[in-house]
This record gives C-alpha cells, sequence and structure tokens, in this order.
C-alpha cells in the first residue's frame, strides 16, 4: 500500500501558567481524505507557550517524516508567531525559539508550506494537548485502516456533503483499546440546553425540577441530529435518558435518523437533592459543608441525592443492558454530562475522579466502543470527545461542577 501524496500536519501547544506545565498536540491527515494518520500529545514540563507551539510544530513534522516520506506537507497553526517565523517572514529573536525553529526547518521536507488557522479549526490539536496535560494521554498513536469506522464515515468527504461534518472534528484517538471482535458503538449525544443549563443551576435526573428544552437547545440538538443524519443506516436504535431534556432532545434525534426511540433509566443525571436547581455558588453559601464533602468524596451524595459512586453504579448496570441488546451494532445515546463522563472514563480505564478533568457541551457528541474479549470482559476505545457540529453556539458549559 502505498502512502499519502500530500498530508496536512496539525498543531498546537499550551502552558497553564505560561510559564508552567506545558504540552503539545500534533496531528498528521492524509490531505485528500482528511483521514488521521497518526496523533502525539505529549508533556514536555515547564515551559511558555511559545516553546510548547514549536514543540507540538516538530512533533507533526515528525509524524510526516515517520509516517508520510515524501509526502508534500502543509502545516496549519493557530500560533501567528510560528506560522510567520516559518515561513520566514518575522525574524527569530527570542533564544528559546532559535534551537527549536532550526530543528523544525531541519525536519520539514522542501516545499513545506505553513498556514495560520484560527483556533477553532485548530482544535483537534489543542485538545491532544489538553488530554496530556489532564493526564489522559501521552505520546503517538497510529490510527488503524478501518475503513468502516464511524468516525471515519463522520469525517469521510462524502459524509461532510451530506451531513456537513468537518474534517476539523475534535477527534480522539482511534484504537487506543482495540479489542477482537465486533464493537459495540455507542455514540453520546449529550442533551440540549434548558434555563437551568443557560443559568449554570444543578439539574438532576427524574426527581429534579425536570426542566424541559429552551427553544435554543431544541435547535443546537436539531443540528447535531442533521449532523449525524448519514449514519442513520448503520444505528440500531436511540436510546434516552427518561428525563425530560433528555428524552425530548432524543425524540428530535430519533426523528432526523428515522430510528426506534428506546429508554434506559440507567443513562439518567445525577441526583442532587436539596441542590437541585440551585447555582453552584447558593450552594456554597447554603452547604459549604455539604459541598466541600462532596467534592471531597466520590461516595458522598449531593444534597441528599447520589453520590458518583452511586451513579456510577447504575450507569454501568444500563451500560451491561445496552451492551447485550445491541451487541455488535452502533446506537445513539442521548444522557447527561455526568453519565457521558462516567462511560467516559469506564471506557479508558481512567479512575472515577476523572470527571472532573472532562468537560462536555450541551448537543455535543462523544463516541465510545467497546469490544467482547474471550475472557468474558469487554476493552473500551473512545473514538470521539466532545465534538460540535457547525453552527452549534454554545461552548464549555457546565462542563465542571
Amino acid at each position: 500500500m502505498t502512502g499519502p501524496r500530500s498530508v496536512v500536519v496539525e498543531a498546537d501547544g499550551g502552558s497553564r501558567g505560561n510559564p508552567g506545565p506545558a504540552a503539545y498536540g500534533a496531528v498528521l491527515k492524509d490531505a485528500e481524505t482528511g483521514a488521521v494518520i497518526a496523533e502525539d500529545g505529549t508533556t514536555i514540563g515547564r515551559a511558555t507557550n511559545n516553546v510548547a507551539e514549536y514543540s507540538g510544530l516538530i512533533a507533526g513534522l515528525r509524524l510526516a517524516v515517520e509516517h508520510a516520506p515524501g509526502a508534500t506537507v502543509e502545516v496549519r497553526m493557530d500560533s501567528k508567531l510560528v506560522v510567520e517565523q516559518m515561513s520566514g517572514r518575522w525574524k527569530i529573536k527570542h533564544p528559546d525559539m532559535k534551537p527549536l525553529a532550526a530543528e523544525a526547518a531541519q525536519l520539514a521536507p522542501v516545499g513545506t508550506t505553513y498556514t495560520w488557522v484560527p483556533r477553532a479549526r485548530n482544535s483537534h490539536a489543542d485538545r491532544l494537548a489538553n488530554e496530556a496535560l489532564d493526564g489522559l494521554r501521552s505520546g503517538v498513536t497510529v490510527a488503524e485502516l478501518d475503513e468502516d469506522s464511524l468516525i471515519e464515515e463522520i469525517q469521510s468527504p462524502d459524509a461532510a456533503a451530506a451531513g456537513d461534518a468537518p474534517a476539523s472534528i475534535q477527534s480522539q484517538t482511534r484504537g487506543w483499546s482495540a479489542g477482537t471482535g465486533a464493537p459495540t458503538t455507542l455514540v453520546l449525544v449529550r442533551h440540549g440546553v434548558t434555563a437551568h443549563t443557560q443559568a449554570k443551576r444543578f439539574s438532576g435526573g427524574l426527581a429534579s425540577a425536570n426542566p424541559g428544552l429552551s427553544d435554543e437547545g431544541r435547535a443546537q440538538v436539531r443540528t447535531t441530529a442533521d449532523w449525524l443524519a448519514p449514519l442513520a443506516g448503520r444505528i440500531d436504535a436511540v436510546v434516552a435518558s427518561p428525563v425530560r431534556r433528555t428524552r425530548e432532545s432524543a425524540e428530535i434525534v430519533a426523528e432526523v435518523l428515522g430510528r426506534p426511540l428506546l429508554e434506559e433509566p440507567g443513562f439518567a443525571e445525577m441526583e442532587f437533592g436539596s441542590w437541585d436547581g440551585l447555582t453552584f455558588a447558593e450552594v456554597a453559601e447554603q452547604d459549604q459543608a455539604g459541598l466541600d464533602a462532596w467534592l471531597g468524596s466520590l461516595d458522598v451524595p449531593a444534597g441528599g441525592g447520589e453520590s458518583f459512586r452511586t451513579v456510577q453504579e447504575r450507569v454501568l448496570a444500563g451500560l451491561d443492558r445496552v451492551l447485550a441488546a445491541h451487541a455488535g451494532r452502533a446506537i445513539v445515546v442521548v444522557s447527561h454530562v455526568t453519565p457521558i463522563k462516567t462511560l467516559v472514563a469506564h471506557a479508558v480505564d481512567a479512575p472515577l475522579d476523572a470527571v472532573f478533568r472532562m468537560e462536555l457541551t450541551p448537543a455535543s457528541v462523544t463516541v465510545l466502543s467497546f469490544y467482547p474479549e474471550a475472557e468474558g470482559g469487554r476493552r473500551g476505545s473512545m473514538r470521539l470527545f466532545n465534538a460540535l457540529p457547525p453552527g452549534n453556539g454554545v461552548v464549555d458549559e457546565l462542563g465542571r461542577w
């Protein structure tokens, strides 16, 4: 099999503190198909943003040298400094930058071009850098050649024409934990916004005030459903939490996809007890000791409602039922922040407290695959995380409590 004729390197880096703990992200893609070839997300210790950005560039060029020798290279970054300096239009004055720029120039094939892109179009590399900083990944991952992948279908030119799916989708590593046998794939969709979401209020499950979607929330979910429409033929069913906002969201998705709508109570949101309907600040004012205890222990219930451990138990029980009912198929699951984060942590074998280090946007899409194993267990793989279609304007709401 011959390699790609041309590739795109998307690179980024960041420092929490500038200088502070730093990491980079780099993605190598086939320029003609948009398919991910390899990814790298790695920490580099304490550094500045600019050093991290140059480190991401170097890592991306190394991916190109190793996985696409002889291909023409276009580098895309949201760092104006790096793009202009590597293009030769700006002088490199800072002593820390000179050796990094020289290393990048040595790695870059003749004819390499550098293109500045807005940050929103560099979200894949940015996310890899943040995952490295959060301890969720480290090092290079090479994509599997999986022609039938749901993610490839979302990202393919044909799917983009039908559903406007962007090649710059916020993709998670493919094939981290690939198992054996036909996977059962969950396309997880968070519900659209409600009045409580917009006001950043605790909003629990069936025992809560149970608000419905706002007009904005309905529009968000329809945009996401239209984006997923090219996958309709591969989806077995739409499974919803029975809570009102998820049920309403799932009805929209099921209508667009033309698939049956089922309910799974295990995927309902955490019950927040007496905190339901309150903002974080109001809870802190009324019950600081209870809030501190909840944030300090996964076993403490929120406002007398449920703990993270309790939610984990019922979410994983729901997962078992779904995997048994839809083995080897793909389903859309419409759920909430806490259950989706819990499923992600389970899929990548992360500790449950990883839920505190994830952000999940309303109407976003996360994709997990679970593979059967000969021993009777299963292995999970995260294929996509917190992806948004074009036209969904909500960003990073209620990502952390």
